[in-house]
């Protein structure tokens, strides 16, 4: 996954957008592997739990940001998803939308059948949205750069909170909850603003969980921290966010591609090891209450520190 880990993990470790720019002709999609975790645990939230993941303002528009989203698919990935402006297929998985409809695609030698049957069961107006959800690793979220809000989102995968608990929402509503949010909310118009013009951005984020599981909507079971065992039990979730501009609209389409590693695998060095521990070190209190860091952060700081002296 394409997660720039020096970028990202920074001391004093802040609550900030940190954006830059993406490199003309840079991706910002990753296809989804027919047998990968990515779709497996998306199509057990859009098989069942579609509601919990697919939501939308009354009255809001997506489809100016979902063909925009859909043409930047089939100029990356040409070989994986096509798009003609009402037709999409995405060649790995075996299927197409049409106008709502979904059919295998012809020619298609194995069409992947779960997806048929999650795509059979979404809403006609959900369909190619779903169709993107699946043939990508990425969550989708449309930004509106007009008044700042989250209109849409399509998110299976996210990172201990709730989509519905976003939709319509003004951004600084949505970063709200977040400790040490003052950057975060003083910038907020002026990003939704940025990112909806015609210049693409990218961010990272991480975090230590006790979950290794891609999906963490607050809903699913969480572990608890295991004392004594917090290095064996942790995994570094990390997310690389990037921004599909829709300028015609004043919209972008936020994407959130997740990963998760056991700790021990993703600091693998003993360079990431010091950055990872300085990051930890210096965060406030109210960052790691947020986390959940707060009680196993000695072990963890005791942990890297051996590391980074390996």
């Amino acid at each position: 996954m394409s997660f720039d880990f020096d970028a990202a993990v920074q001391a004093p470790f802040r609550m900030q957008p940190g954006l830059r720019r993406l490199a003309p002709g840079a991706t910002q999609l990753t296809v989804s592997a027919r047998d990968g975790r990515h779709l497996s645990e998306k199509l057990a939230v859009l098989g069942p739990h579609a509601e919990l993941a697919l939501l939308q303002s009354p009255q809001f528009d997506p489809l100016p940001a979902l063909s925009a989203l859909a043409c930047q698919a089939a100029a990356e990935h040409p070989q994986a998803f096509s798009w003609d402006g009402s037709s999409a297929g995405a060649q790995l998985l075996g299927w197409q939308v049409r106008d709502g409809t979904c059919l295998p695609l012809p020619g298609a030698a194995d069409p992947h059948s779960a997806v048929g049957q999650c795509l059979q069961n979404l809403p006609p107006a959900w369909r190619l949205a779903g169709l993107l959800c699946l043939a990508f690793a990425e969550d989708f979220a449309v930004i509106d750069g007009h008044s700042a809000h989250i209109p849409w989102l399509a998110v299976a995968l996210p990172s201990h909170w709730a989509p519905s608990d976003k939709v319509g929402r003004h951004f600084a509503q949505v970063h709200a909850p977040v400790a040490d949010n003052r950057q975060l909310l003083a910038a907020s118009h002026a990003l939704a603003s940025l990112v909806s013009a015609e210049q693409r951005w990218e961010r990272f984020v991480w975090g230590i969980s006790a979950q290794s599981h891609l999906n963490a909507h607050p809903a699913q079971p969480k572990p608890p921290w295991q004392q004594g065992k917090v290095v064996a039990q942790a995994c570094f979730r990390t997310e690389r966010q990037t921004f599909i501009p829709v300028p015609k609209y004043r919209q972008a389409v936020f994407t959130i591609l997740v990963d998760t590693q056991p700790l021990s695998d993703a600091i693998d060095s003993s360079h990431k090891a010091k950055r990872l521990h300085d990051a930890v070190a210096s965060m406030s209190p109210a960052v790691l209450q947020y986390r959940g860091l707060q009680e196993v952060r000695e072990e963890l700081l005791s942990w890297l520190a051996q590391r980074a002296m390996a």
